[in-house]
């Protein structure tokens, strides 16, 4: 039998050229016969506070630890050492790779890169072996070895396709999971609870559609929705005759104000019937009214019959105005009680959609419910100024935009010109006119984007 040994592990700093020289080694002596008392006998490499010594007697060994722990059974250990073929380069060719394979665990460890210990640079490390049987020890050169865990390169790819896959949302649902507050955990429990009704509430509606398709057809329901989007204008706009053979037919009168709305708007409309001149002045000064019915009281017909109907037109016409720059109406008779009873309802019923608000029922004017009401206006303006209108004055009292205007007036199928108007103060600005005239323009269709946003 080999006499037995025993493995030393031992740093110390490169000897002083050669006055200290006998010092150090007696130093070196004094320190490998301590530590020689304290090892154990051992025929195999052993580890020594976590490491272990890897290499012969006759070359340098390879001292190594491991990061992430201490070694508990070494003799389950399989090491390779893997050298650098590269012997001209001399940075290369001293590059070691140390492999350590368990049945669970593999570890690598190199002295080059970004993992190589610093230590190996700054100091010189040596192994002693003690041959108890004669006492004599041998001294070798060694060099530090730090093992890390490797992992399995599937698992690595696998994680990071993974999580490169995964959406920043997916990736926050991850860690709330893991270090979340139990109020965060429940959040999360609960949108992923919502998200799994929603995907169910599409997958049925995907179900029934493609039912409806199978029972219909696609030819029908393409149909159907051509002939939806040609009524689609019907939500704001007034019945349209397009075939009428005058102007007066176009829009129907009877269609604004059935006979006993009609009758109803005689005593309201006295005052506009029987106004003067002085009195239009003093509505001019106090802003009473809007500037197209000023101009509409100026130029009232002196026939009795025509100047009732213009004056019943007109505070109608007012009174849609100012039910317009209103938004939610608290009560019935929200434009005072002047107004009477079958014009309140009629308003409320066509112009206004029911809301549930602070726990009651409210009428609502909406956008959409604004653009029918604009388009109601400037019809009846059409019918009281010989079917040509000023669409700047009535963009002006409604509060719209002129873009706007225009477009609910080209959707109503009007006319559009320019003209140049004289002001008061001085000088002159350009006027939008519009005009409707037999034959009828072409529907304007396109850019049939939200009307809910758009016509307002």
């Amino acid at each position: 039998r080999c006499p037995a040994r025993t493995r030393l592990f031992l740093s110390a700093a490169l000897p002083p050229p050669a006055c200290g020289r006998v010092r150090w080694w007696l130093l070196l002596s004094g320190l490998l016969s301590l530590a020689a008392r304290r090892a154990r006998w051992r025929r195999s490499c052993c580890p020594v506070r976590g490491g272990g010594i890897v290499g012969s007697p006759t070359r340098a060994r390879e001292l190594y630890w491991f990061s992430n722990g201490k070694l508990q059974n070494p003799d389950n250990m399989r090491f390779t050492l893997y050298k650098s073929n590269d012997s001209t380069n001399p940075r290369k060719r001293n590059q070691r790779i140390l492999a350590a394979e368990t049945d669970r665990l593999s570890y690598v460890g190199n002295n080059f890169g970004i993992g190589a210990l610093k230590c190996n640079t700054l100091c010189r490390h040596f192994v002693g072996i003690l041959n108890k049987t004669s006492g004599q020890m041998e001294v070798y050169d060694a060099e530090l070895f730090n093992m890390q865990p490797l992992f399995s390169d599937e698992i690595v790819e696998s994680e990071s396709t993974e999580n490169q896959t995964k959406t920043f949302r997916e990736k926050m649902d991850s860690c709330i999971e893991a270090f979340g507050t139990t109020k965060q955990k429940r959040a999360l429990n609960s949108r992923r609870m919502n998200s799994v009704g929603s995907d169910s509430l599409t997958r049925a509606v995907a179900k029934a559609a493609e039912s409806i398709i199978d029972t219909k057809g696609v030819t029908a329901l393409v149909s159907d929705a051509i002939q939806d989007e040609s009524q689609d204008d019907s939500v704001y706009l007034p019945p349209c005759h397009a075939d009428a053979a005058q102007p007066e037919d176009v829009y129907k009168f009877e269609d604004l104000l059935s006979p006993s709305e009609y009758e109803a708007l005689q005593c309201p409309s006295e005052a506009f019937k029987n106004v003067t001149s002085e009195e239009i002045l003093k509505m001019i000064e106090e802003n009473r009214h809007c500037c197209f019915v000023i101009e509409a009281l100026k130029s009232l017909p002196p026939n009795e019959e025509s100047r009732d109907r213009q004056a019943r037109c007109i505070w109608f016409l007012d009174t849609l105005i100012r039910f317009r720059a209103q938004k939610v109406i608290k009560r019935k008779n929200a434009l005072g009680p002047g107004v009477p009873h079958i014009i309140n309802t009629k308003l409320l019923k066509q112009f206004t959609c029911l809301t549930y608000r602070n726990g009651s029922l409210r009428n609502f004017i909406s956008d959409s419910m604004k653009a029918k009401i604009t388009a109601y206006v400037i019809i009846l303006a059409l019918h009281i100024s010989d079917f040509q209108i000023d669409l700047t004055v009535l963009q002006r009292d409604l509060k719209l935009s002129e873009r706007r205007m225009i477009e609910i007036a080209k959707a109503m199928r009007l006319r559009i010109s320019k003209r140049r108007v004289s002001l008061a103060a001085g000088g002159e600005e350009d006027h939008k006119l519009g005009k409707l005239q037999i034959p009828l323009p072409p529907a304007q269709n396109a850019d049939r984007q939200s009307k809910r946003k758009k016509i307002t």
